[in-house]
């Protein structure tokens, strides 16, 4: 569709909406380079609360239309990913201190009804005195309710998405800053440097798109040179990881005193993962990290309604991301939009679209309603194409997990459970690539620990741009929250020598 040696689109930015649009203009056949500056998925698109929610407290903004397509978009996510978007059972105590009864009702409804849900069972009340999910709760809560979302593993949902842009003919280019973006004769001259190899590139495009998050301005101002009547806020938002203190697989929300929600998820089998904050953030995106303070506020929302009293001990790990929101002139970062809104530069005839705000939910809608934007200046594109397509390794039998589970037992009877689990939910039918030719556990290659073993690092390498050893430990997999340090030592030192 391009001129010899001119693309159609170049997209800034490796995160969910980055990767979103990438894959979705290289599915309806436009020409397409994606750059990162670091790892894909590196900022806030690995450091969510990993879920795919409608966002039940937006209700409280009267945020109706953003649930509505946000719970649409969650039905849309389960039946394209099932190996990575699964139902979650969320426990809500409730508690007289704060919202009231008929308005927590009210919400849940409201919550049940606005998206036309399909697939997960409705909202119920409990009784936290005799249903088992009450156990762990102190004894003053009595009364609770329990609804359904969606768990997502965030880093992956945004690999997988680069991984089909590729399958699609885009090219992908991780750990490659965006140098400098002008406008030459009509189009963009881009010009890119791997930070690895020291490798300079310079392409032509038609139209820039500056898909950076919490670095969209600075995309804007200082590297193309351009303006923009739209701003993003940055609210920081921490997350602590512990060890699980309760049975079951459901989750739990609770409310705190200030009005703001807290997720406590069940994790990687064994793990709490506990948060979020809500933060005004002025400095660094780079340089974000949980303050003590944050730890200790989700400390103490966990010990008002927990028997098990945790401490800053308890605190294995702590992350915190920049959420990059739509400006839209709200004082309080929980009130702030989550919506998303595109701003159209076209001065020189050289269009730039800049992307402002969004969530990890709506990434896919977002992608879509973005190449509407730019329909104009490719009018023999394809279609829209992303709602009914599985995302790699998801392209399972009537999106039905459980089935394709029962195979992979008598696909490969050899291998230990926990490993079977691990690689279907992460890699789903692509497992097969994986394993290769193994008959036996030997044949995945040298075992560093936990589930991680050669042939799954090496597949991560060549076929999901992992260039260091801490990209397959900690995004494309969670490998380090199961390994030793001395474990996760061996595994750098062998990946140095072997696969970098």
């Amino acid at each position: 569709m391009s001129e010899a040696g001119m693309i159609d689109l170049f997209v800034i930015g490796g995160g969910i909406n980055g990767a979103g649009i990438a894959r979705d203009a290289a599915g309806r056949g436009l020409s397409v380079v994606l750059c990162e500056k670091d790892d894909l998925a590196e900022g806030t698109s690995s450091r969510s609360g990993k879920l795919v929610h409608g966002g039940l407290r937006y209700l409280e903004y009267y945020e109706f239309r953003l649930v509505r397509e946000a719970l649409i978009e969650r039905e849309v996510l389960m039946n394209n990913a099932p190996h990575i978007i699964w139902p979650l059972r969320f426990v809500l105590p409730h508690s007289p201190d704060d919202r009231p009864a008929w308005l927590v009702r009210l919400g849940l409804f409201l919550y049940d009804h606005l998206g036309g849900r399909k697939k997960l069972p409705g909202t119920r009340v409990l009784d936290l005195k005799r249903d088992p999910v009450g156990a762990p709760l102190l004894d003053k809560y009595t009364r609770g309710f329990e609804y359904s979302d969606c768990w997502v593993d965030d880093a992956r949902l945004v690999v997988l998405n680069a991984v089909d842009a590729a399958r699609k003919g885009a090219t992908v280019l991780t750990r490659t800053p965006c140098v400098s973006a002008r406008r030459e004769d009509g189009c963009w001259t881009i010009e890119t440097k791997d930070r690895m190899t020291g490798e300079a590139k310079t392409f032509r495009a038609k139209i820039l798109v500056n898909a950076a998050g919490p670095w969209v301005n600075d995309v804007v101002r200082r590297v193309a040179g351009s303006n923009s009547s739209r701003n993003v806020r940055l609210v920081k938002g921490s997350h602590i990881i512990t060890e699980k203190f309760w049975e079951g697989p459901h989750s739990y929300l609770v409310q705190n005193h200030d009005k703001r929600v807290i997720f406590i998820n069940a994790y990687e089998g064994n793990k709490a993962l506990i948060g979020t904050t809500d933060i005004a953030y002025e400095g660094r995106a780079e340089d974000v990290q949980a303050d003590e303070s944050e730890v200790q506020y989700l400390l103490d929302v966990v010990n008002r309604y927990f028997k098990q009293k945790l401490r800053r001990d308890d605190v294995e790990e702590t992350f915190s991301g920049v959420r990059p929101l739509f400006d839209d002139g709200k004082g309080n970062p929980s009130a702030v939009t989550r919506d998303y809104v595109f701003d159209l530069d076209e001065t020189g005839g050289a269009p730039m679209l800049n992307v402002f705000g969004g969530k990890i939910t709506t990434f896919r809608e977002l992608a879509e309603r973005g190449m509407h934007k730019l329909q104009k200046f490719f009018p023999g594109m394809g279609g829209d194409w992303t709602d009914s397509a599985p995302l790699p390794g998801g392209d399972m039998e009537n999106a039905d997990y459980e089935t394709f589970r029962d195979r992979m037992k008598t696909d490969y009877p050899w291998m230990p459970a926990a490993l079977r689990r691990h690689y279907g939910r992460l890699y789903g039918t692509a497992i097969a690539d994986i394993v290769g030719s193994a008959d036996g556990i030997e044949g995945l290659g040298r075992h560093f620990g936990g589930d991680l073993y050669e042939a799954e690092a090496r597949y991560l390498v060549e076929h999901e741009w992992a260039r260091t050893a801490e990209d397959v430990l900690w995004r494309r997999t969670k490998h380090r929250l199961h390994l030793s340090d001395a474990e996760q030592a061996a595994f750098t030192v062998w990946f140095d020598a072997e696969l970098k």
